[in-house]
């Protein structure tokens, strides 16, 4: 991907970015769960300072160190950012204008997914955020 732009659903915030991307994850964990109320998120890692955001962000501190930024008009979930990742912000990728030109590298923390999800896809899947050897989930 190269240039990537989004907003949230009614328009009041949007975002651009030409930075690399660090990450194209899908994470099943349970906060993500309960923030998108939703199985999993599926999130675009970019360099915080690549990305241009316009419009108001209303911030929630999820856990401590944990900011998860929304449209305060409409309520779309736009970001995760934590001090565990300093580095990075991820977006995630239902905002982007064209999410259809998206792919996940990798499915995360499949400790936590739902046990009604089956996953039909051929990428990597992970126990656990970071991947390390003993964390692949073979299918």
């Amino acid at each position: 991907m190269s240039k990537l732009q989004g907003g949230c659903m009614c328009g009041a915030v949007r975002w651009t970015s030409d930075g690399a991307v660090t990450r194209n994850l899908s994470c099943h964990c349970s906060d993500c769960q309960r923030a998108t109320s939703s199985p999993f998120t599926t999130f675009i890692g970019l360099v915080p300072e690549t990305v241009k955001w316009t419009g108001e962000i209303t911030h929630y501190e999820s856990s401590k160190g944990t900011h998860r930024g929304f449209c305060p008009k409409c309520g779309t979930r736009l970001y995760f950012k934590s001090e565990s990742w300093p580095g990075e912000v991820h977006i995630h990728a239902a905002t982007l204008d064209d999410p259809n030109a998206y792919i996940p590298d990798a499915h995360v923390v499949l400790r936590s997914k739902l046990p009604w999800l089956h996953l039909n896809d051929d990428i990597p899947k992970y126990q656990n955020f970071e991947a390390t050897p003993e964390d692949i989930i073979k299918e």
